[in-house]
């Protein structure tokens, strides 16, 4: 990983870095290596380090403010938009807790689309846009909490498509996650109380089901050890709801209609 550091803050290709072994740096550039180097020996991760990360072929910003996106949630835009982009009507689409706006962002540059995101989260909100800049997509942000209902009335429009992956490892869950996950990422958007594990996928099912037009459609990314007792909670306010699996067979996807 030191490697791509350097790449990254050197502008050389990382397989070019071996040729250029004697190139003279300047002391700024040194430092910055250097602290680099050592938040790598703190196990910082990678994309905190160099501030940016791919996610379905696209370049995002990333700062500690904002969950490092996954390849299941890459797995989810990839089934959404095979799901979606032979639609020949313009879609309205919402992504609920949007982080640094991955989703969102990469729907938009694959579906034909009016996109609206939101997040708790005032500083998630700012990487998100500024993700959408670097992309070059036109998203509308609104900064709303989805667990208080009051706020539901700044949600302007129903939607063809609502999509979320919300916080959902459990709390019992920690040990089985890497230190610098816990260290560095933001708890905000990773988990939930063991009592209270899908307080998300009501509130979100509740205002679909306010908010999605008929035969709309409902994404979820989900904990694999709970599929059925989401799919459960989900259908209480959704009709139909298929439990789908991600690219490693984990249950990890609930696709909802309306």
């Amino acid at each position: 990983m030191v490697d791509s550091v350097i790449s990254h803050l050197t502008n050389i290709p990382r397989l070019e870095l071996p040729l250029e072994l004697y190139q003279r740096v300047g002391e700024s550039l040194l430092l910055k290596i250097h602290f680099a180097v050592k938040d790598l020996l703190f196990e910082k991760p990678l994309q905190y380090i160099i501030g940016e990360t791919e996610f379905h072929g696209l370049t995002f910003q990333l700062n500690e403010q904002v969950l490092i996106p996954r390849p299941e949630t890459e797995d989810l835009v990839t089934k959404i938009i095979k799901e979606f982009s032979s639609v020949k009507k313009p879609l309205r689409i919402l992504d609920v807790g949007t982080g640094s706006g991955c989703i969102a962002v990469s729907l938009a540059k694959n579906i034909d689309a009016e996109i609206f995101a939101i997040d708790v989260s005032p500083a998630a909100i700012e990487v998100a846009q500024n993700n959408a800049k670097l992309n070059s997509v036109e998203i509308s942000f609104i900064q709303l909490d989805i667990l208080d209902q009051s706020d539901y009335d700044k949600i302007p429009f129903n939607f063809d498509l609502i999509v979320s992956n919300p916080p959902y490892v459990r709390n019992q869950e920690k040990k089985l996650m890497k230190k610098n996950v816990l260290k560095y990422e933001p708890e905000l958007a990773l988990f939930v109380e063991d009592d209270n594990a899908f307080v998300f996928y009501k509130a979100i099912s509740e205002m679909a089901a306010l908010h999605l037009k008929e035969d709309g459609q409902l994404w979820f990314e989900i904990n694999e050890y709970l599929a059925d007792e989401t799919k459960d909670i989900v259908q209480s306010y959704i009709d139909t709801v298929h439990v789908l699996s991600d690219y490693k067979d984990c249950q990890r996807f609930l696709k909802c209609i309306k």
